[in-house]
């Protein structure tokens, strides 16, 4: 969901946002010391940025292996033509499948992205066979497998 407030970030903002993404963690006294604001101007900056939707949430990144889902892969979905007026009802129920870590919607020949983690080929062979080539809103699928998964450093400009 895009950020509602639409006012411009300002420096502060920006700085506050590139610690913040690298590490979440951070307390708010560091993360004032490294801006360089007092910690009651910060902790309200972050709150602010937090209730205009332009920080999202915090998260753990955690290791699929860690689960025992060992394979990850990517899924290109075409939508049927059909299908394209209701796209948040297939956002929800795509992102509601215990085997997508993420559903990425994009320009192009496909709609949609899907980051997925089963314990197995036979698992992701079932996953696509039996809920994504049997959707009547799907036209088609196309899956990559990943080898190895590196994330970005995190850093904003």
């Amino acid at each position: 969901m895009p950020p509602q407030d639409v006012r411009p970030l300002d420096d502060v903002d920006r700085a506050i946002l590139r610690i913040l993404s690298v590490d979440a963690r951070i307390s708010n006294k560091e993360l004032a010391d490294r801006v360089g604001v007092a910690q009651s101007t910060c902790l309200t900056r972050v709150r602010a940025l937090r209730e205009s939707g332009v920080i999202r949430g915090y998260h753990a990144d955690v290791d699929p292996r860690a689960l025992g889902h060992d394979l990850e892969a990517m899924i290109a979905i075409r939508l049927q033509p059909h299908a394209r007026a209701t796209m948040g009802e297939v956002i929800a129920t795509l992102s509601r499948r215990p085997e997508v870590l993420d559903v990425y919607f994009v320009a192009g020949a496909n709609d949609f992205l899907l980051h997925v983690a089963t314990a197995s080929t036979d698992e992701l062979r079932r996953f696509v066979g039996d809920h994504l080539n049997r959707d009547p809103a799907i036209a088609g699928t196309e899956t990559n497998l990943i080898f190895e998964h590196t994330r970005a450093a995190g850093r904003l400009r």
